[in-house]
């Protein structure tokens, strides 16, 4: 048995539950104290038993919705511009209002044979009379002229100025007209969006097939939409969700400051909050590396000088800070480059400083590149931030670094050897998006990637910056509880936590780091209630909420 303790973190031994609590660890020879009439015993044999993984960011209302109204065009399975435009030409017939949405991962342009975007021409190509849009995992989009002309984008189009995901922009040639390329616009395109009476099932079974089946027992969710959030407190109630949801509402895309505050004071869900609950806000200060908008130090390569922008200003995080502070609620904020982090960091120590007793703020993505450590590692402690990484990135886009960045990118790429040493306390993320690998929400997957450092086209990054496994789970477990402010409810089998656990088919410290990539999860307890059972053919799995 796997035994995941604060203390001994690999023990043979026995846990024992009441009322959804653990009441009771210890050496087998110790069990029998705990059984009594009507005591359920159960066996594992040399089957591992584990702390419910906690993935701290993650964007599960977004994932389950694109289960239902995207086409699949992601690199490996399309490897080419030809047969994206024939995936989108295949499944034209289910284009929803008009338009068709294909998924593509992050830094497809280099993932694609021809490292480029299909550009506007080709996915008219497709369709003139079907809008056509192919978000390249969140940040950049291929829009096609019917698209184009839906959204209103033509050449005196003027985008706005304030960040929903950083600042909005659309590519134009040299006459002015728009290619067809927009960065950090997608939540402001009209894209269709999922009817009310089908949200509740996505996310039911979006919790189930890319949480529950891999062992996630809490999900830390940045807010998409409130009908997201009604229908996860419906789910919960009728008990059928088979997660705890701490939900950080994202300022301005899902709602203002002030309304997220208010939140906090008066919650907009009957579930309880051990289950459900309001938990932060979630801010962006910059955009993505695949999209040339995340705030570095050095140009980007191919960008004519531009570093990206910080398009957080200092007075909005110091308001932030103090509205957040004053609901109790945990702000995080969503920072990729290092010029964006120190920035950040410089806001919050000229406010003052996170206020005495407000949760710890979030950096979100402080960690996965670190080319000038000292500096921005300095700014992270002067400010008393928490950084939240994802070793999932090494694989989508470690690679990448260098080509968007030059020599600048080969350094400080994912150093979490470095960063463990100094004390910080690294977590496991999805951060599952639109475009995100298929695997990135499989806490095992990220664990590998923390070991193994392999990435998209099988480069291994910085061999020496490999963690243990024993701090990989950490990371995934007890650390993630830590950063939420909740390590004294769940994150690892201890007396007084929640009897959050997962059964898996083999012991991890038995194989080798490929070999995790094979571990499944067997059986799934949220406060030791049965949430998910796989069938033990491994052909399906099925869940057991409610």
């Amino acid at each position: 048995m796997l035994w995941l303790r604060e203390d001994d973190p690999v023990a043979p031994g026995f846990v024992a539950v009441r009322d959804g609590v653990i009441c009771g660890t210890g050496p087998r020879q110790d069990a029998e104290d705990f059984v009594g009439p009507g005591t359920e015993v159960r066996d594992l044999g040399d089957r591992p038993l584990a702390p419910g993984f906690v993935d701290v960011h993650a964007h599960m209302e977004v994932a389950a919705r694109m289960r239902y109204q995207t086409v699949d065009c992601r690199a490996p399975q399309c490897g080419s511009i030809p047969e994206v435009l024939g995936q989108l030409r295949a499944h034209l017939d289910a284009a929803v209002d008009g338009w068709l949405v294909g998924q593509a991962n992050l830094f497809f342009d280099q993932k694609l044979a021809e490292k480029r975007l299909p550009t506007r021409g080709e996915l008219d190509s497709v369709s003139t009379e079907v809008a056509i849009a192919l978000r390249a995992g969140g940040h950049i989009t291929v829009l096609n002229s019917r698209a184009l002309e839906l959204a209103g984008i033509d050449a005196g189009y003027e985008e706005v100025q304030h960040s929903i995901t950083g600042l909005p922009t659309v590519v134009r040639d040299n006459a002015g007209e728009p290619t067809g390329v927009v960065k950090e616009m997608d939540n402001i395109l009209p894209l269709p969006q999922l009817p009310a009476d089908e949200l509740a099932p996505a996310i039911q079974q979006g919790v189930r097939e890319q949480f529950s089946r891999f062992g996630v027992t809490t999900i830390g969710e940045i807010s998409e939409t409130m009908d997201g959030l009604t229908a996860m407190d419906r789910l919960h109630q009728d008990g059928i969700l088979g997660a705890r949801v701490r939900l950080y509402m994202w300022v301005p895309g899902t709602t203002t400051l002030e309304q997220a505050c208010d939140m906090a004071v008066e919650p907009p869900v009957a579930s309880s909050p051990e289950l459900l609950r309001v938990h932060g806000v979630k801010m962006f200060s910059d955009g993505g590396f695949s999209a040339s908008s995340a705030a570095v130090k050095q140009p980007y390569v191919h960008e004519h000088g531009s570093c990206g922008e910080v398009a957080l200003s200092p007075e909005r995080i110091a308001e932030a800070l103090s509205a957040t502070a004053a609901a109790g609620l945990q702000l995080a904020i969503h920072a990729n480059g290092d010029r964006a982090q120190e920035a950040v960091c410089e806001a919050i120590v000229a406010a003052g400083g996170v206020p005495d007793g407000a949760p710890t703020t979030r950096v979100e993505h402080a960690g996965n590149f670190l080319p000038d450590p000292e500096t921005t590692t300095g700014a992270w402690a002067a400010a008393g931030i928490v950084p939240v990484p994802q070793p999932v990135f090494l694989y989508t886009f470690g690679d990448f670094f260098p080509t968007y960045l030059g020599e600048y990118g080969e350094r400080g790429r994912f150093p979490f050897r470095d960063l463990l040493n100094q004390g910080w306390p690294l977590t496991g993320s999805s951060d599952v998006w639109i475009g995100s690998e298929q695997q990135a929400t499989n806490p095992f997957f990220s664990i590998w990637c923390t070991l193994a450092r392999r990435s998209f086209f099988g480069q291994v990054i910085d061999a020496d910056q490999a963690v243990t496994l024993t701090e990989a789970l950490r990371m995934h477990t007890v650390n993630g509880a830590h950063v939420l402010g909740e390590s004294h409810m769940y994150g690892s089998l201890e007396v007084g936590k929640h009897a959050d656990m997962i059964i898996l088919d083999r012991d991890p410290y038995a194989v080798d780091i490929d070999g995790l990539l094979e571990i499944a999860v067997e059986e799934v307890f949220l406060g030791g209630r049965t949430v998910f059972l796989r069938d033990r053919t491994g052909d399906r799995a099925e869940s057991q909420a409610g």
